[in-house]
């Protein structure tokens, strides 16, 4: 996909195609969701 990607957007300069080219090199770990902070309660002590 990376090379299709990359094919692609040498023959027509679509920004799509390259910005899924980059999206690609991308280590995996690096796409998986972040989880959010959760909220504190009032009166609780942040440890």
């Amino acid at each position: 996909m990376r090379d299709f990607s990359w094919n692609y957007f040498s023959m027509t300069g679509d920004v799509n195609a390259y910005l899924l080219y980059k999206e690609m090199l991308m280590p995996a770990e690096s796409t998986l969701p972040v989880e959010e902070p959760q909220e504190q309660e009032e009166g609780e002590a942040v440890v």
